[in-house]
């Protein structure tokens, strides 16, 4: 017969991601890229909001220092290529000359032939290269059918791994052997227009203007549902964010032997736990309970 463990939480250290964000607001001036320094050195990061409750949450901080214009957010625009799974490899690109061009609804990515990589409008829809096997000896499956970008990549992932990956001139002209000539298919390659400077995804719905270009993310209390989207050299206060302290908490474990016939839903018996526990804490821990 096992032995029986009985377990009492009364203080084990315990890191979570899911605390809540504290908003700073800092005077500044400094530009986005100033600004995110100075954040990450003296809180966490740049502001950054998940949803709706937290970026009022952002407003009311700003608002309750007396600031009226605006002020940077964590938010920019992001120039940087991921593959479907987010695997990176080492970097490889393939891009055609002039490519990519960052126009702002350009988001994905399409093999041509032997001409090279293409950023394009995702809503487009072009046959697409899957990929199965492992990261290390894909198998690439050619699909004809027509579709944007992300159907293409639900209808990978449902029946192969996902959309193709390529990280060298091998695995390039694999894939640029099953696109005929003069053709182009869809590869796993995009970007997300927006990024929360601590890597946040960004989900919000805005209004105002859209970015185009390199572009960081301003904000101003007289219009707390509009962003705006401005030269990041731009000097103007900002908002920082920082997390509170995890919560403690300890495991204690008390072993019964198979003599000890006890009911623990009994609550003297609960009670008695309880009391060993604590003197364990005192004995072993060396801590006034």
């Amino acid at each position: 017969m096992e032995l029986l463990t009985a377990l009492l939480l009364s203080g084990w250290p315990v890191l979570s991601t899911c605390f809540p964000r504290r908003y700073h607001f800092v005077e500044g001036p400094l530009n986005w890229t100033e600004a995110q320094t100075y954040c990450r050195r003296t809180y966490t990061d740049l502001a950054a909001a998940e949803n709706s409750e937290e970026m009022k949450q952002l407003m009311d901080t700003v608002s309750s220092a007396d600031h009226s214009s605006e002020f940077w957010l964590g938010l920019r625009t992001n120039n940087v290529f991921q593959w479907s799974d987010r695997f990176d490899g080492d970097g490889y690109r393939k891009w055609r000359s002039y490519e990519p061009d960052w126009i702002e609804e350009e988001l994905c990515v399409r093999t041509e032939n032997d001409i090279g990589w293409w950023d394009t409008s995702c809503m487009e829809q072009y046959p697409f290269i899957c990929y199965t096997g492992t990261r290390l000896e894909p198998e690439f499956i050619a699909v004809k059918e027509p579709m944007t970008w992300f159907a293409a990549q639900s209808y990978c992932r449902e029946n192969f791994t996902d959309l193709a990956k390529v990280w060298n001139n091998e695995l390039h002209q694999k894939v640029q052997n099953l696109v005929p000539f003069g053709s182009s298919a869809w590869i796993g390659l995009s970007r997300p227009p927006l990024v929360w400077s601590d890597g946040t995804e960004f989900s919000l719905s805005w209004d105002g203007a859209r970015p185009r270009g390199v572009s960081c993310g301003a904000a101003s209390p007289k219009e707390p549902d509009s962003l705006d989207f401005q030269p990041c050299e731009t000097r103007r206060a900002f908002v920082c964010y920082s997390r509170p302290a995890p919560v403690w908490r300890r495991v204690v474990k008390l072993r019964l032997s198979p003599a000890d016939s006890v009911e623990l839903n009994d609550p003297a018996v609960k009670a008695d736990l309880l009391r060993k526990a604590r003197l364990e804490l005192k004995c072993k821990l060396k801590i006034q309970i």
